[in-house]
């Protein structure tokens, strides 16, 4: 009976530590088109660098604090007002799938209109979104003027 204890254990343990494909990776291969699939690959690596800390890999955001990017409505409104936000930050209240967020979030003014472009294309490119290739000269005209208010 010890034995098959310690066997279920050491199946359990060798389970549970081995390597299991993330939901980003998971989100990869969910693309099919080759050149989305060349701006989303670095695109979830500097997602991963600059956004992920607050909004989590998962895109869930932190409870009350920071809000989703996945299934979020703010979020796929604009794509155009999301990207001035990456860029420049942004302060004050917004209205999240009903809930209201008001942690001000930082610009990366370091971040270039590829960088951008690869960032916005794997995020609306991930958890059922398709909006293709969001290219750097899009985003370059995103950045000209602030978006629209809604």
């Amino acid at each position: 009976m010890r034995f098959l204890s310690t066997l279920i254990f050491l199946g359990l343990l060798t389970s549970s530590c081995s390597p299991k494909a993330s939901n980003l990776e998971n989100n990869l291969a969910q693309i099919s088109d080759a050149k989305v699939l060349q701006f989303a690959i670095p695109g979830k690596e500097l997602y991963e660098n600059y956004c992920a800390n607050c909004h989590q890999k998962d895109g869930r955001g932190l409870g009350k604090l920071i809000p989703p990017l996945r299934d979020a409505d703010y979020f796929k409104a604009d794509i155009h007002r999301s990207i001035w936000i990456m860029k420049y930050g942004q302060e004050g209240e917004i209205l999240v799938n009903g809930q209201v967020y008001n942690q001000a979030m930082p610009a990366n003014p370091n971040l270039r209109p590829l960088d951008l472009a690869q960032i916005a294309t794997y995020l609306y490119n991930s958890w059922g979104m398709k909006e293709g290739v969001i290219d750097a000269p899009l985003v370059e005209s995103y950045l000209k003027s602030p978006p629209a208010e809604n």
